[in-house]
């Protein structure tokens, strides 16, 4: 059950351009957190930035009883955020939304992120006894992150840029669909920019995969309320609005409507 919290922060650095991450104490966050859930996060007082935020958990530590975020720089709240100092406070609505479903059904798992869509795939390979592919892709070299985190709990890590400035030039969907020439998975997770994202819900589909999707919308209230982070998804033979805050973020690839 998600609680309003006021929680210390432990650390904050700049990991990319306009990208940073930052370390919370929290005792609760850390203890029921699920991989794919989010926090709604308060950024400053006052009136200049009233809506929260959301932003997905990147990692746990339950021993410390710390959680990381993830977030770039869009607009005046995260510019807020990013502002914070290690001791400050930070106001939050934590945890959100449904997770990702991790089974010991699943023994060999991939996970596919693209651009700010990586943060919350850590968590599910930390959460995971499986053996795990990972696949990222990145803008260019000066936008990868966490790769040392994410091969550290990886059994084969691939990488994409654009440019390539970084690993190999082109999509991040290339090298998955390479690999699933030779290589057998018991279901994908990804995030990332919809485009990425429906891409490799086709291609779960024509492999007969498992695969369940993690969207990124806008949100407003963060409880399903309002219907600003509103997405179809398939009901029967129809379809119907979905909130992602409340429904989500996660869902299965087969339950999304990809509008083109």
């Amino acid at each position: 059950m998600a609680k309003v919290l006021n929680e210390e922060i432990r650390g904050i650095c700049k990991i990319a351009p306009s990208i940073y991450k930052m370390t919370i104490k929290s005792e609760y966050v850390a203890q029921n957190a699920k991989c794919g859930q989010f926090v709604n996060v308060k950024c400053s007082e006052g009136i200049n930035a009233l809506l929260r935020r959301p932003i997905s958990i990147c990692d746990v530590d339950k021993e410390s009883n710390t959680f990381d975020i993830c977030f770039q720089i869009k607009g005046i709240g995260t510019e807020y955020l990013a502002q914070k100092k290690v001791g400050s406070k930070v106001d939050l609505i934590a945890p959100l939304g449904t997770p990702f479903e991790i089974s010991p059904d699943h023994k060999r798992i991939a996970v596919v992120g693209g651009g700010i869509g990586v943060f919350p795939l850590l968590h599910v390979l930390k959460s995971s006894n499986a053996k795990k592919s990972t696949f990222l892709g990145f803008r260019n070299k000066d936008y990868v992150v966490l790769t040392e985190d994410f091969k550290n709990v990886s059994d084969s890590f691939f990488l994409s840029t654009d440019d390539g400035s970084a690993g190999y030039k082109g999509l991040i969907i290339d090298l998955l669909e390479k690999d699933l020439e030779e290589s057998q998975y018991d279901i994908i997770y990804t995030c990332g920019p919809t485009p990425m994202i429906r891409k490799v819900a086709e291609v779960a589909e024509k492999k007969q995969i498992k695969c369940q999707v993690s969207l990124e919308q806008r949100m407003g209230c963060g409880i399903g309320a309002c219907l600003v982070c509103a997405c179809k998804t398939k009901l029967g033979e129809e379809w119907e609005y979905s909130h992602v805050c409340k429904d989500g973020p996660v869902f299965w690839s087969s339950e999304v409507i990809f509008d083109a």
